[in-house]
């Protein structure tokens, strides 16, 4: 039993008949005038295509082997890709840290001076 919405039968006769005019096409024939100015649009236009093809040929051509590089230098290097992300998050994290440490080195640094200066001026 065909039950599916997608089940085919066939039509009957009158039926086939009532939709003859369904198999004429709503879109005009691919007929180009015969304007100079429209072919040399036209051709413009396919030769943009080509172009743009080519284009991203390049473009993916040039994006895989970047990636077989970046590949090849991770291996190379000894480190996966996942441990080059971390020990980037972990030089991140450093270089916050050293920020602050040399902050705190020049607060520091200051009072040293201010107390030193205050010693040499009451002595």
């Amino acid at each position: 039993i065909r039950s599916a919405p997608y089940a085919t039968r066939k039509l009957k006769v009158d039926a086939r008949e009532s939709c003859a005019h369904l198999k004429r096409s709503s879109v005009s024939d691919h007929v180009l005038p015969e304007n100079p100015q429209f072919a040399q649009l036209s051709r413009l236009v396919r030769h943009l295509g080509e172009e743009l093809a080519s284009y991203r040929k390049r473009a993916l051509s040039a994006e895989a082997s970047l990636r077989t590089m970046e590949s090849d230098a991770a291996r190379a290097a000894g480190t996966s890709p996942k441990r080059v992300l971390e020990l980037e998050r972990e030089n991140a994290d450093l270089n916050k840290r050293l920020t602050a440490a040399r902050s705190r080195t020049e607060t520091m640094l200051a009072r040293v001076r201010f107390l030193k200066q205050q010693r040499d001026s009451a002595g």
